[in-house]
């Protein structure tokens, strides 16, 4: 297995090195300014985090606009698989991240060795893995989906080429039942979307009789089933914006509900509950793991930094190119906006 994270040297400071009295934001924009670092998070960020940023988003569109930019420095707050994304696309800008340690629960379930011999056992069949995945893992696809683009991709595949599909097995599931296609699925799954507890949403839902459920597709399908709504994160924004409705469940990661605050101060939202009615199960702890702190670290010791061998880098980047060239015009995969 590569290691992409190259981490700090044993002279960089550390978090017990921070002033308690250190006014993080304006060293955060010092150092902004001084590296021409632009700073990136994803939507599962804090909101402290996100309102930082530069840009907020999904992590094939940060990257993309990442690499739009003269920026010598990117900064990616969100788990690593983002930051590899981000190096693949611009691998002469310096990548860092604030925590080595904030992976991802499908990337961990899809090894690069493991997935290469389901490749084998199945030589006719193309390959569509989820972005949610190192690298390596990138490097051994065909093409290269994301939760916007993959129905319009398995669509447009000739009906008699069998499919692989990787890592989440719940995506996969969801996007057999609206294409029809048959798929063999890798058995991942998202840690946070697995939580969510069909019965304990309906119980909500009981309780604001006016409130739509909106889901990620990394969902179980009996979350899908009592949602109003299924979309990638952004489609999900649009959905809850564009609604008339003033009252949504919110089934996936609860730092999203921030933007949708922002952008509908008049409205209100809910994270979907787990079996135990609690919310806590909506919060990711590889995200988490990410603070105003650890940021602040990463730019000044220009560490933990994502790198790569330059022939990794280029296999990563053909189906990822490939996406981009089967993707829909109107899929945010697609815009470069």
């Amino acid at each position: 297995m590569t290691d992409t994270v190259i981490m700090p040297a044993d002279t960089a400071k550390t978090l017990t090195d921070i002033d308690p009295h250190l006014d993080l934001e304006a060293e955060i924009e010092r150092l902004r300014r001084e590296k021409n670092a632009i700073i990136l998070a994803h939507y599962y960020q804090d909101g402290e985090i996100q309102d930082l940023a530069d840009f907020v988003g999904d992590s094939l569109d940060l990257s993309r606009k990442a690499a739009a930019t003269d920026a010598d420095m990117i900064v990616f707050s969100g788990v690593r698989f983002m930051a590899e994304v981000a190096k693949i696309l611009s691998p002469q800008k310096t990548v860092v991240i604030p925590d080595a340690d904030a992976g991802c629960s499908l990337e961990d379930s899809c090894q690069a060795e493991a997935f290469k011999a389901w490749r084998d056992a199945h030589p006719d069949h193309i390959s569509l893995t989820y972005i949610n995945c190192s690298a390596e893992v990138k490097a051994l696809s065909d093409v290269i989906v994301t939760s916007s683009s993959a129905e319009h991709i398995i669509n447009n595949l000739p009906k008699d080429q069998p499919i692989l599909f990787a890592p989440d097995r719940h995506l996969g599931a969801y996007l057999q039942r609206k294409t029809g296609r048959e798929m063999v699925l890798w058995p991942g799954t998202c840690i946070v979307h697995e939580q969510f507890s069909a019965r304990e949403i309906t119980r909500l839902k009981s309780q604001h009789p006016g409130a739509l459920v909106a889901a990620h597709p990394e969902c179980p399908e009996s979350i899908i089933e009592v949602s109003d709504h299924v979309g990638s994160t952004s489609q999900i924004l649009s959905f809850v914006h564009d609604n008339p409705a003033t009252e949504f469940i919110v089934a996936t990661e609860q730092h999203i509900i921030h933007q949708m605050e922002k952008a509908s101060p008049d409205k209100t939202f809910y994270a979907a509950p787990g079996a135990d009615g609690g919310c806590s199960c909506s919060s990711c702890p590889y995200m988490a793991l990410n603070t105003m702190e650890k940021i602040y670290l990463a730019m000044l010791n220009e560490a933990p930094a994502i790198t790569m061998p330059e022939d990794l880098r280029v296999r990563a980047l053909k189906p990822l190119e490939r996406m981009l060239e089967l993707a829909p015009a109107s899929s945010p995969s697609k815009s470069a906006a």
